[in-house]
């Protein structure tokens, strides 16, 4: 068969778009955006998860380091807690603004088919929804409205979707709230028993009433936070590394797994999967959210004449 009469099953099969339609959907593709999704819920939860990490850095910091009488204890607990919150937070935004992967909307033209130079009997695929050619692995979010290269899941709590180029920040933000809510479970722990033996006095600036309910609360958040960062942590790091045999599939996402895809790409063993999301070789980048931040980039979009273009 050959590649003309490829193109023409497929225009039989999906309707092409014109050559207007294409131009203005290349055209908004390619302009720099900045990424952000609109969505009421996603933004909601997204303002609860900085509420709640504030929430504990306030409780560690001002009712349980802040009044201890050891002043390394509370410089040491405090700097390492600070440090970690600020950690899980721009690894949070990092993965909130980061395309993650969003295959180009209107590429679906005769042209661009063209382009790929298609063989004989060579299948593609084309999402109706975004009218775009989609890569292997990509799957189309109805949130994001648009389809992702290598698509986990789309997470509320990061108001975006967890996919090719955000994945590592995702898995950094998980690990860093799983941490700061053991540090802060930690805390919490010796706080109470100190205030125990001393009776609640002198053991806070607030009054006992207060310490136990903000601390309660803590303790609450702090457990609810733990086992749903640690398992999740646990399942991203297992989707980027899985080889359980030789004949399984490797690196499927959970889509891929709900739908029971068969892999059509070359199985990559774990450390290549590792690489492939954290980038390079295994450095103290990888733990790091901030590798990569092109802050001139940024502050050189945003302040462009026609201002900064929101993906919704």
């Amino acid at each position: 068969m050959s590649s003309g009469h490829r193109l023409r099953d497929v225009e039989q099969q999906h309707p092409l778009l014109d050559r207007e339609e294409a131009a203005a959907g290349s055209a908004v593709g390619e302009a720099e955006r900045v990424w952000f999704i609109q969505d009421g819920c996603g933004m909601v939860c997204a303002f609860i998860t900085w509420f709640l990490v504030l929430y504990a850095d306030f409780v560690v910091t001002f009712v349980m380091l802040l009044p201890s009488k050891s002043f390394w204890y509370a410089v040491v607990n405090g700097v390492v807690f600070n440090c970690l919150a600020v950690l899980a937070l721009s690894s949070h935004l990092r993965t909130m603004l980061t395309d993650p992967g969003a295959v180009p909307k209107g590429n679906a033209t005769t042209k661009y088919m063209e382009s790929l130079k298609l063989k004989p009997g060579e299948v593609i695929y084309k999402c109706p929804k975004c009218c775009s050619i989609k890569p292997e692995r990509a799957h189309h979010c109805s949130i994001c409205k648009r389809c992702i290269r290598k698509m986990d899941h789309h997470c509320p709590w990061v108001n975006n979707c967890v996919g090719e180029n955000n994945q590592r920040f995702f898995v950094l933000f998980t690990m860093y709230i799983a941490m700061i809510s053991t540090h802060a479970l930690t805390l919490s722990g010796y706080q109470f028993v100190t205030c125990v033996k001393v009776q609640w006095s002198e053991c806070s600036d607030f009054s006992p009433p207060v310490t136990v309910m903000l601390m309660i609360f803590l303790c609450l958040e702090g457990l609810l936070f733990l086992s749903f960062t640690a398992i999740m942590f646990g399942t991203q790091v297992h989707s980027i590394c899985n080889d359980e045999t030789v004949h399984s599939i490797c690196n499927k996402t959970e889509i891929e797994r709900l739908k029971n895809e068969k892999p059509t790409w070359e199985r990559q063993v774990r450390w290549e999967g590792m690489r492939s999301v954290f980038g390079g070789q295994p450095s103290l980048l990888w733990i790091n959210p901030f590798a990569g931040l092109r802050l001139r980039r940024l502050l050189t979009t945003s302040s462009r004449k026609a201002g900064a273009e929101f993906s919704v």
